[in-house]
């Protein structure tokens, strides 16, 4: 399988008689809108990926979140690349009572064990307002009656729904609560997998162990490493709703958060976060004012499509921008993910000996990056 940059002047036409492939192919692969238009600079995946034989080829891990509200088309067309499914999500009380989500996440885990994938229940700290809330993570971490009550109710629920894992995503915990928080997963473990069921945890992506910052402080890789049966490492969001406009995931900096993890942690048991989608910003951006549209993968490529944009690539972040103008002629700076970028984030996959990947999240098909995935490695 090759990946193919658009030059002006190409047409669908063109480009599947030069690489011998139908139309029908590169539509259905690259997930083309009619009428087909294509955007100068963008990348087309073409050709079969090369599965060939599971010998020979280094095996990986590969997870992806969703919403119970997923399309059921979606999911059925993703779950053949996942060997994990990581259903979200379920909340507790500071009295350690779970709370489940408030649709049916059955139907997901029949789905995911036809096809050959494990449901996780992914547990996360939200409070009333639907946020992260570092309070409830201190009340919880800190009373062992609580955090048992928790364990036993999860180990009942994940028995009852056929859950095959546990991801614990606690995020914004305080310096404080570091220690706690290690002991409540090495607990979960110690509960869970006699039972039969393996423990994740979801880390912040540091660079150094002492790193400053709410959103670090509290994760000690190192012991999280020991006692979780592996962890998720959330290498996205330096382009975010809030920043500059920028790359979510630069693999310059992508790179530096892995360098510092496998001094801490066995590569084995780190999944590589990857995120399924970009942001657009309308310029001027204005600190504390501007707030970036999430979007998919293809609606981005439809966009430069619909504007006339070419899509440039950014050699140091190895990750796809443009710029439009809307129909009331503001400027727009849209940073997004596309095949290449894929590549350039898969490859740090064998460089540095890691367990596999973890996609945030898997709502919206982006078939090219599976395609990829699928090309280099073998998915268990």
């Amino acid at each position: 399988m090759e990946i193919y940059v658009v030059q002006a002047g190409d047409t669908l036409q063109g480009i599947a008689q030069r690489f011998g492939v139908s139309i029908e192919s590169l539509i259905y692969q690259n997930q083309l809108i009619e009428p087909y238009g294509l955007a100068v600079g963008q990348s087309l995946v073409v050709g079969e990926p090369d599965t060939g034989e599971r010998e020979g080829r280094r095996v990986i891990i590969s997870g992806g979140y969703a919403y119970p509200f997923i399309s059921p088309w979606v999911l059925e067309q993703t779950l053949p690349y996942l060997t994990e499914l990581y259903i979200f999500s379920y909340g507790f009380t500071a009295e350690g009572d779970l709370v489940p989500p408030p649709l049916d996440d059955e139907w997901m885990i029949r789905e995911a064990v036809t096809m050959g994938s494990s449901p996780y229940l992914t547990l996360t700290p939200f409070g009333p307002d639907g946020q992260f809330n570092n309070n409830l993570i201190s009340a919880i971490v800190n009373n062992p009656e609580a955090s048992q009550r928790l364990l036993a109710s999860l180990a009942a629920v994940m028995e009852q729904k056929g859950y095959e894992g546990l991801d614990i995503d606690f995020e914004f915990i305080y310096a404080s609560d570091r220690d706690a928080f290690t002991a409540f997963v090495r607990d979960a473990a110690a509960y869970l997998n006699p039972l039969g069921y393996e423990v994740s945890v979801a880390l912040a992506p540091k660079s150094s162990a002492d790193q400053p910052g709410l959103l670090y402080e509290g994760k000690d890789y190192a012991a999280l490493g020991a006692v979780a049966n592996h962890v998720l490492v959330m290498t996205y969001e330096w382009g975010y709703t809030y920043s500059v406009p920028m790359a979510v995931a630069p693999v310059n900096l992508v790179r530096r958060v892995i360098e510092y993890a496998v001094t801490e942690i066995p590569p084995d048991k780190i999944s590589l976060g990857i995120p399924n989608y970009g942001y657009d910003w309308t310029l001027p951006y204005v600190r504390g004012v501007t707030r970036a549209r999430t979007i998919g993968n293809i609606e981005a490529v439809q966009l430069a499509v619909r504007y006339g944009a070419a899509i440039q690539y950014d050699e140091v972040a190895q990750t796809p921008h443009f710029n439009y103008f809307d129909e009331m002629g503001r400027e727009h700076e849209v940073w997004f993910e596309d095949a290449r970028s894929m590549r350039a984030k898969y490859a740090l996959i064998e460089e540095f000996g890691l367990r596999g990947i973890g996609c945030w999240q898997v709502m919206q098909l982006f078939r090219a990056m599976w395609l990829v995935l699928a090309d280099r490695y073998w998915i268990e």
